[in-house]
C-alpha cells in the first residue's frame, strides 16, 4: 500500500511553515562550521586593479624603511607607488592594496625563487606597524607549508629628517 499521495498532518504543516528555507539554512551553516575561514593563501596578483590604491594614497610608504625580522634587520626603499627592493636574496616588495591603515602586497625573492604575500597594520601616524608574511610559492612548489613569520617596520626618521632640513642661510 503506497502513502505517496498522503501526508501526515504534521508533514503537511511543516511544509507549509516553510521549513524548505530552514534546511537550507541549516546545511549552510553546517558546511561553514565544518570549514571555518583562516588564512587562506591568495595569489594577491590575482586581485582585481580596480581595487588597488590610487598612487596618490601610496604616499604615506615613499621612502626609506627599516624591516625588522627577529635579529635580522634589512632597509627597504618604496617609491611613491609602495614598491621596492631589499637585499635579501635580491628581494621586491609590491603595493596591491591600501586601505585605511592596513596594507596588503606581495614580495618576490629572485635568488632562491620564492615569493609570497604580506600585510601590515601601521600606526595611527603611518611611522611603524606589525607586519605577517606567507610564502605563495618555493620553487616549483606552489602550495608550500612552510610557514611564514610576522615583521616589525618603522620609517628611517634619520633619513626623512635629513632631507627636512633647510639649507644655511
Amino acid at each position: 500500500m503506497s502513502d505517496r499521495g498522503s501526508r501526515s498532518g504534521l508533514e503537511q504543516r511543516v511544509l507549509a511553515g516553510g521549513a524548505a528555507p530552514l534546511l537550507l539554512a541549516c546545511a549552510l551553516l553546517a558546511a561553514a562550521c565544518a570549514n571555518p575561514a583562516g588564512h587562506q593563501g591568495v595569489a594577491m596578483d590575482s586581485l582585481p586593479r580596480s581595487i588597488f590604491a590610487q598612487p596618490g594614497d601610496l604616499h604615506v610608504l615613499t621612502g626609506e624603511w627599516e624591516y625588522v625580522d627577529g635579529e635580522a634587520v634589512d632597509r627597504l626603499t618604496f617609491d611613491e607607488e609602495g614598491n621596492g627592493h631589499y637585499s635579501w636574496k635580491d628581494g621586491r616588495f609590491e603595493t596591491r592594496t591600501l586601505i585605511g591603515h592596513t596594507w596588503h602586497g606581495v614580495w618576490f625573492q629572485k635568488e632562491n625563487d620564492r615569493d609570497g604575500g604580506f600585510t601590515v597594520e601601521f600606526s595611527p601616524d603611518f611611522s611603524e606597524g606589525e607586519g605577517h608574511w606567507w610564502y605563495s610559492r618555493i620553487e616549483t612548489n606552489h602550495a608550500p607549508t612552510q610557514k611564514g613569520g610576522t615583521f616589525h617596520l618603522r620609517r628611517n626618521t634619520a633619513v626623512m629628517n635629513h632631507t627636512d632640513i633647510p639649507p644655511a642661510p
